[in-house]
């Protein structure tokens, strides 16, 4: 049976939001040309996005309801970190509330933009091993379907149509090349 999606009864601009704001950046380059930017400038202190491994083979999914697209899509835990927390400590809060596990092993492999062009926000992408079940309250709205799936099996996942967050994907690959030992951070 297909989802039931949540309801919109409104949609405004907003001038300020609690997350993000803008800002206007004058530049110079070196050649002396002059620019005006606009970026989106993050609130907080960053983000993780947790690659969960089950076993040697299988990381776990989380399946949720995406509000900018309108669906659910299939993809990694992830989510803020909160004041004096470290990523590591973060991505294992994170994972109990979305998943229903904790960490005993956590490595950071990588960070992440979304968009360097104009928005400031990095997300650090951090692997889970060693998992052990454990659950804290979260502050998503509904819970969160936990969807295994193979490694091995990555290209089958990311030509799903529920499958389009960009972070997801690159953390994904990350995740698997260095589990076959090919990531090699300069």
């Amino acid at each position: 049976m297909p989802p039931r999606y949540p309801i919109i009864h409104a949609t405004r601009d907003l001038d300020t939001s609690r997350f993000l704001h803008a800002e206007q950046v004058d530049l110079e380059f070196s050649n002396g040309e002059h620019r005006t930017y606009e970026r989106l400038k993050g609130h907080g202190l960053g983000a993780v996005i947790i690659v969960p491994m089950l076993d040697d083979e299988t990381v776990l999914l989380v399946r949720e309801y995406g509000v900018g697209v309108d669906r659910y899509e299939l993809g990694l835990p992830k989510g803020r970190l909160d004041q004096d927390e470290t990523a590591e400590q973060g991505a294992d809060r994170e994972l109990k509330e979305e998943v229903g596990y904790g960490a005993r092993k956590l490595k950071i492999l990588h960070s992440l933009s979304l968009s360097p062009a104009y928005m400031t926000h990095m997300a650090h992408v951090v692997l889970a091993q060693d998992l052990y079940p454990e659950r804290l309250p979260g502050d998503e709205p509904e819970p969160l379907e936990v969807v295994p799936w193979k490694l091995s099996d990555l290209h089958t996942l990311v030509a799903r149509d529920d499958v389009t967050e960009g972070r997801s994907i690159a953390a994904l690959f990350l995740a698997r090349e260095y589990l076959a030992g090919r990531l090699q951070r300069t």
